[in-house]
C-alpha cells in the first residue's frame, strides 16, 4: 500500500491538484457546504477547538481561515529559554549537519547546498551546525512562529515538488525536502545566522508570510530563487508569529556549528508544541 502511495505520487499532476484544493479551501459560498466540510475536517483529524480564539466553526470565512485559525491568549506559553519550539507538531529528524549532510530518514539523506537551493556560501555558514525537521499534522496549529529574535536578511523561494511530507514518503522518497516547493527565510540573531525553511506539500494551498503575504504559490512569472530582501526592515522577536501554512507541512530549523544543542528530550518522533524549550545556546 505505501508503495502504491508513492508511486501515485509520481503520476498525479501535484501542482494541479494543490492549486485546486487551494481554490476550494478559499470558497466562501455556500456557506453551509463550507460549515460541513469543516465540521467533518475536525472530527476526522480531532481538532481541539477549544483552544481556538474563536471555537465557533460555522464563523470562519472559508476553511483557509479556519485552517490558519488563532489560538486564545494563554494557549501556548512561551518556556524561558533561548530557542523556541516553532510549531506544533512531530519531530521527524534532528541532530548535526555532517560534512553538510542532513538525515532525512533512515538511510536516507539530502545535502544542506541543495535545501538552500544550490547555494554553497550560505550553506557554508551551517556546515557541522545543528537541524531540526518539524512536521505539522492537519490537526495542528499551523502558524509557525521565531524560534528566537531575529533581523530577516533575505528570503529565497525555490520553486520544487509537491510530494506529501508524512512519514511515509519521507521514508521512500529521495532528497524529499530538497525537491519539494520551499521558502527559505534567512535571520541574523544574537548568535549569528538562522535559517527557517517553511516546505510545501501535497494539497498545500500556499505558504504566506507576516511581511509579504502570500509567497507560494509565486505570482505568475516567478520561477526563481532569486533573493529577495524585504523593503522595509524586519525585525521579529522570540515567539513573534513569521508564517503560516494553508494546509499541513513541515518547517526546518538550521543553526551554525557551536550554537545550540537541543533538548535532550526531543528524538524523531517527539511531539513538539510552539513555545516549548527547544534547545538553548552553547556557552563561549
Amino acid at each position: 500500500m505505501d508503495r502504491l502511495f508513492i508511486v501515485i505520487q509520481h503520476i498525479i499532476p501535484q501542482h494541479l491538484l494543490s492549486r485546486l484544493v487551494g481554490r476550494l479551501a478559499a470558497l466562501r459560498e455556500p456557506r453551509w457546504l463550507k460549515n460541513l466540510v469543516i465540521s467533518l475536517f475536525i472530527k476526522q483529524f480531532n481538532v481541539v477547538m477549544a483552544e481556538a480564539e474563536d471555537a465557533d466553526h460555522t464563523s470562519y470565512d472559508s476553511f483557509n481561515a479556519f485552517f490558519t485559525r488563532a489560538l486564545k491568549a494563554g494557549a501556548r506559553p512561551l518556556a524561558d529559554s533561548d530557542i523556541l519550539c516553532p510549531a506544533d507538531g512531530a519531530v521527524s529528524q534532528l541532530g548535526a549537519i555532517r560534512e553538510g549532510l542532513l538525515l532525512q530518514a533512515k538511510g536516507r539523506y539530502f545535502t544542506v547546498e541543495d535545501l538552500l537551493g544550490g547555494d554553497a556560501e550560505r550553506a557554508a555558514q551551517f556546515r557541522g551546525g545543528q537541524f531540526i525537521t518539524i512536521y505539522l499534522s492537519p490537526k495542528d496549529y499551523h502558524r509557525v512562529h521565531m524560534p528566537a529574535g531575529g533581523d530577516l536578511t533575505a528570503t529565497s523561494y525555490i520553486p520544487g515538488r509537491l510530494f506529501s511530507v508524512n512519514g511515509v514518503t519521507a521514508a521512500n522518497v529521495e532528497r524529499l525536502f530538497a525537491r519539494n516547493e520551499r521558502l527559505v527565510c534567512y535571520f541574523e540573531t544574537a548568535r549569528g545566522p538562522m535559517a527557517v525553511i517553511l516546505v510545501g506539500a501535497m494539497i498545500v494551498a500556499g505558504i504566506e508570510t507576516t511581511w509579504a503575504g502570500r509567497v507560494a504559490p509565486p505570482p505568475r512569472g516567478i520561477a526563481t530563487l532569486d533573493y529577495c530582501r524585504p523593503p522595509e526592515p524586519v525585525a521579529l522577536d522570540q515567539g513573534q508569529e513569521m508564517g503560516r501554512f494553508l494546509l499541513g507541512s513541515t518547517v526546518i530549523l538550521l543553526f551554525p556549528a557551536g550554537t545550540v544543542e537541543f533538548e535532550e528530550r526531543y528524538i524523531a518522533g517527539s511531539p513538539t508544541r510552539m513555545g516549548e524549550a527547544l534547545a538553548h545556546y552553547i556557552e563561549d
